[in-house]
């Protein structure tokens, strides 16, 4: 039957597919499923009592306020937040170099909305970030990839992807989704290095930078590049950096931030006018409420034990129950790793055969922007019980060894 709504949909629909991990999402929401497929944070952390009385707060003291419309670069009180927590780690940046945007999700899709011409390429790692191919597919974008291994994205294969005349760089250093390994310094530097020699500048994505559970902290790019140029006061430098309040608070508040040159904030802010005028004041209202004073440092290390204690659960559980011949990350931080299964085998295949033992994981290939990783998979520890973790790597163990005998 001729469905008249096809033709009317705009071209750019066309490459608008449906996320992967989004589908599978419906499957692990059924009871007696273990799901390592999202990248859900642990509900038991939610600091639900704080949140309430947050709520209480904001409404007895800026309730007219908190409801009303807003300024579309954000509650000032929580930019000032977001700027200090940020200079903290080394960065020099003001509330005027911070756009509070809905999930950083938005923050990648007003990337794609001021900087994507249709048929520019992009330069990822590769695996990389399925929301940022979303995002950016809708704008006709292409990507130069450039390979990974244990120490993040292999800088000797950089010049030559940098002669492809990219438009950015798009890296997530620490603790990569979907990997979940970690740049190291001299790769960062070398990063900065030829992205300021090329004229190219760079988005750093760190949603995960704060929940490093073991090593060293590792400075950002965007500290690095402020290093390199010296920058005096205000902040003009290279790189876009992104940070969200969805895995140190809760996803559900939506709550996100770009941190940017000021002309750069400026271009965002009129084109996230015409997304949504502004994130939800009343969210923005709670965060700062929750962030004062020390309970967000607190939070945060509460977190970070509750997902160490997870991650080494499953680490000790692959070893124990998966066949040799498989590999996979041990991430110092974040929500992920990433397991790589023999050659020859397809992670595809493995997800049919783990679900009708139920058992979600998600097959690597999706987050490959040019094909290939048929044969990896991405596990997220952070969301199931370590009881959970261990159960259902048993379960796929036992899929596994089934299919390569």
């Amino acid at each position: 039957m001729h469905n008249p709504w096809d033709e009317r949909f705009a071209q750019r629909t066309q490459a608008m597919k449906a996320s992967a991990i989004r589908e599978l999402l419906k499957l692990s929401s059924k009871p007696g499923y273990i799901s390592f497929g999202g990248g859900f944070p642990a509900p038991e952390v939610f600091p639900v009592e704080t949140f309430r009385q947050a709520c209480d707060t904001v409404l007895q003291v800026n309730g007219q306020t908190a409801l009303q419309y807003g300024v579309t670069e954000g509650v000032l009180e929580l930019r000032e937040m977001i700027a200090q927590r940020s200079n903290r780690y080394g960065m020099n940046v003001s509330p005027e170099n911070v756009l509070v945007t809905s999930g950083s999700q938005q923050a990648l899709d007003l990337i794609g909305k001021i900087f994507i011409n249709r048929g520019d390429r992009i330069l990822v790692e590769s695996p990389t970030y399925l929301g940022a191919l979303q995002a950016w597919n809708a704008y006709g974008a292409q990507y130069i990839s450039v390979p990974s291994d244990e120490n993040g994205m292999m800088t000797e294969h950089l010049e030559t992807a940098l002669q492809q005349k990219p438009k950015f760089i798009y890296v997530l250093p620490n603790f990569q989704n979907p990997t979940g390994v970690t740049i190291s310094l001299e790769r960062r530097k070398r990063i900065v290095e030829l992205a300021n020699q090329y004229g190219v500048f760079i988005v750093e994505d760190d949603p995960y930078g704060q929940l490093r559970f073991e090593g060293e902290h590792l400075p950002a790019v965007e500290v690095l590049d402020c290093q390199m140029r010296n920058s005096p006061d205000v902040y003009d430098g290279n790189v876009l950096y992104l940070g969200t309040f969805s895995k140190i608070m809760a996803p559900g508040l939506r709550l996100a931030w770009i941190i940017a040159p000021r002309e750069v904030i400026h271009k965002m802010s009129l084109a996230k006018q015409g997304t949504d005028l502004h994130t939800s004041t009343f969210s923005q209202y709670v965060a700062c409420e929750v962030g004062k004073g020390d309970f967000l440092d607190q939070h945060i290390k509460k977190i970070c034990q509750v997902y160490r204690e997870r991650r080494d659960v499953m680490l000790e559980a692959l070893e124990e129950h998966f066949p040799r011949g498989i590999q996979w990350t041990h991430p110092q931080g974040g929500l992920f790793l990433w397991v790589t299964l023999p050659p020859g085998m397809n992670a595809r295949k493995v997800l049919e055969e783990s679900v009708k033992e139920k058992v979600v994981i998600i097959p690597g290939d999706s987050f490959f922007p040019n094909g290939g990783g048929e044969n990896t998979m991405r596990l997220n520890f952070s969301n199931a019980t370590p009881q959970m973790i261990n159960e259902g790597i048993h379960r796929l163990g036992h899929v596994l060894h089934k299919m390569m005998q």
